[in-house]
């Protein structure tokens, strides 16, 4: 479908995987950022066709039936997904795009994209994503529950990862994802 690799990163809500991407964007002028569609709701300063492309249920829908996403998942009663112009975009542009997606559209996408590399971030443990969920100051308890179930679930699918890189440190991470993206750059 591509001739160039895309690069997939998925983790669990909280893990740092939005802060490890915008370094990575800084250190690899060759990467862009592939925005997302969703159905959920607009976070503090997230910005339309920035941050996401934010749709109503509705809408994603549609483009769905018309075959618009490369894959797309329903998650904690929202819907994400990856355009297919939205990597097309990006591939004319020169650039490797790099899909923020969670486990199941990694999980999709295997069996559609033979050149993807993909890297699963984790947290150093379980406290320190419910601390950072909880700092972030925008979700409920019960999404916090929800986003904590969630999470130790994905985290047992970090073997079908080509990478497992640890967020301890935001830097030294984002320095371990630098080298891993330049190894399979053409």
């Amino acid at each position: 479908m591509f001739e160039r690799p895309l690069f997939v990163i998925s983790a669990p809500s909280g893990a740092g995987k939005n802060s490890l991407i915008n370094v990575l964007l800084q250190k690899e002028p060759r990467l862009s950022h592939s925005i997302s569609s969703t159905t959920r709701r607009q976070r503090g300063t997230e910005q339309e066709g920035v941050n996401y492309y934010f749709l109503s249920r509705e809408e994603f829908e549609k483009r769905v039936a018309e075959g618009a996403f490369l894959e797309y998942a329903r998650v904690l009663d929202n819907y994400y997904g990856t355009e297919i112009r939205e990597l097309e975009r990006i591939f004319d542009s020169g650039k490797y795009p790099i899909l923020d997606i969670d486990v199941q559209g990694a999980q999709t996408l295997r069996g559609k994209v033979r050149r993807m590399v993909s890297l699963f971030i984790i947290p150093p443990d379980m406290q320190e994503l419910e601390r950072r969920l909880r700092a972030r100051g925008s979700e409920s308890e019960a999404e916090i529950q929800s986003r904590l179930q969630l999470a130790r679930l994905e985290i047992m699918e970090k073997e079908n990862f080509d990478y497992v890189v640890v967020n301890d440190d935001l830097m030294q991470a984002a320095e371990e994802l630098a080298k891993i993206v330049r190894a399979h750059m053409v």
